[in-house]
């Protein structure tokens, strides 16, 4: 008679699982320091906004850099949060024209967007990292499940990444229609009125594409990821069955 319980390999695998802080760090350092850093610098130490751009601008840099010479790979998420801020950095200079200076946002969203689309086509979808979080929710079972359906090794892994690139894809579009219609409305809307308009199409097409992203692609992977941990936690307890030789 033998058995094989596996439970030895399976706690040291659950060790090296990351947990919810690991998941959000990337989130956190891509994205949340350099925003937050930049309203920080601007609103509450009172800098220019092209100076709290440039500050702002250090961490997704550094990340940059840090990526291509360690880790020989492009930081996605910073590199765009740093082209971001360069695109900004240079719009600041334009002045003058009322209605310039409110079309101009738009350039942020469609350099957002275009850099989210163009990841997709690269088959490395930018927006999963900030996806992954509220999907795995540091649990070592989907944080497993997530590895193995990206990597191919489950039946249903095609579906999954077909659906990590419909969320990335969804995104994308979002915001360079947001881009467009900013634009649009800086000349054809009074500027007092795009003034607080702008803001209401952001969020509002942000609204739409967290509504149209979930349904189409967060829905169906959370389901996905599910019936994958039920799956490996089927072969785990086969594996831990007696067999009599």
């Amino acid at each position: 008679m033998t058995k094989n319980t596996g439970a030895q390999g399976r706690s040291e695998q659950q060790d090296k699982k990351p947990n919810v802080r690991d998941n959000f760090r990337p989130l956190m350092l891509d994205v949340a320091v350099p925003l937050g850093s930049y309203y920080l610098f601007k609103d509450a130490f009172g800098m220019s906004t092209f100076a709290a751009l440039a500050w702002s601008s250090v961490a997704p840099a550094v990340r940059t850099v840090w990526a291509v010479v360690k880790e020989r790979r492009v930081n996605g998420l910073a590199g765009l949060i740093l082209v971001v801020n360069v695109v900004s950095l240079l719009l600041s200079f334009v002045s003058g024209d009322p209605r310039l200076m409110l079309a101009k946002d738009s350039a942020v969203s469609s350099t957002v967007g275009i850099g989210i689309l163009v990841s997709v086509w690269l088959g490395k979808p930018m927006m999963t990292a900030g996806m992954k979080p509220f999907l795995v929710k540091g649990d070592a079972a989907k944080e497993a499940a997530w590895q193995r359906l990206l990597a191919g090794q489950s039946v249903r892994s095609g579906a999954f990444r077909h659906k990590e690139k419909v969320f990335s894809v969804v995104w994308g579009g979002a915001l360079l229609l947001e881009c467009v219609s900013r634009a649009l409305g800086a000349y054809t809307i009074p500027v007092d009125t795009m003034v607080w308009l702008g803001t209401v199409f952001l969020i509002g097409f942000m609204a739409v594409a967290f509504v149209v992203s979930g349904g189409l692609a967060v829905e169906p992977m959370e389901k996905m990821l599910a019936a994958e941990v039920e799956a490996a936690g089927k072969d785990a307890h086969r594996a831990e069955v007696p067999v009599t030789a």
